[in-house]
């Protein structure tokens, strides 16, 4: 698969001077759009990133369906940057978001090694997350509990194909599952600690701790001592969350 992606990507010459040309004018025309401070052309920035991943119907239908879970992390970063780049009010702010996207189209989306992948996996269940409840965190519960739902079983499928997992799917399914539920428990006392969500920090702190483990695993460099470690780390953050937090029914 490695091999095949990089006879698709162009990797030296004049071309891959073109292609990442081409990768680094998407997040500029999106902050030139969004700086229009335009609710209009806003929604065109969101189409636009939507626009980028043309391919995935360059086929025949019955393989649209996984083409879009194979780019949905990609889709997830794009949408979360706008919605970022929307609720920011300083140029400089906005900017940064741009580069960051760039970063991301030119340097970390094509990579494929598992170490970036998983990095991917992380990086767009921590995005879609915040932009989520960012966005819409009055919104109805049912559909913060399905998307939440959604992004993290999308995450985890990203995360799991890179080491050709055979169970995959069932995992995935588990954390979606796991997802959904904490942020149906957590949307009635919905707090934000600074920019991010309750549900996002735990299910964040959970999710790393897991995939480190079990990226370490795969490696065979998990010890005792580190598994033990990651655990305490989990636990504690989602601990003191709990402890310090106010069960009033409210969002904040």
């Amino acid at each position: 698969m490695e091999i095949i992606l990089r006879r698709l990507k162009p990797v030296k010459g004049f071309s891959s001077i073109l292609h990442n040309s081409l990768l680094a004018a998407l997040p500029l025309i999106i902050f030139i759009l969004v700086r229009l401070n335009d609710n209009q052309f806003t929604q065109l920035a969101l189409i636009l990133v939507v626009l980028s991943k043309w391919r995935m119907f360059a086929v025949r239908p019955r393989f649209w369906l996984a083409n879009i879970r194979a780019n949905s992390i990609d889709l997830m970063v794009g949408l979360s940057i706008v919605m970022f780049m929307t609720h920011s009010y300083s140029v400089i702010v906005q900017f940064a978001w741009a580069v960051a996207y760039g970063l991301w189209l030119i340097y970390l989306k094509p990579a494929t090694s598992s170490l970036m992948v998983s990095l991917q996996a992380g990086i767009g269940q921590l995005c879609a997350l915040s932009a989520l409840f960012l966005v819409w965190a009055d919104g109805p519960l049912y559909g913060l509990t399905l998307m939440t739902g959604l992004i993290c079983y999308l995450s985890a499928r990203h995360f799991y194909d890179a080491f050709e997992e055979g169970y995959s799917r069932l995992y995935s399914y588990l954390w979606g599952y796991f997802g959904a539920g904490l942020a149906w428990l957590f949307s009635h006392w919905l707090l934000f600690y600074g920019a991010f969500a309750k549900p996002t920090v735990i299910l964040t702190a959970i999710g790393y701790g897991i995939a480190c483990i079990y990226y370490f695993e795969h490696m065979g460099k998990l010890t005792t001592g580190l598994r033990r470690w990651f655990v305490v780390l989990m636990v504690a953050i989602v601990l003191i969350i709990l402890i310090f937090s106010d069960w009033g029914s409210k969002i904040v």
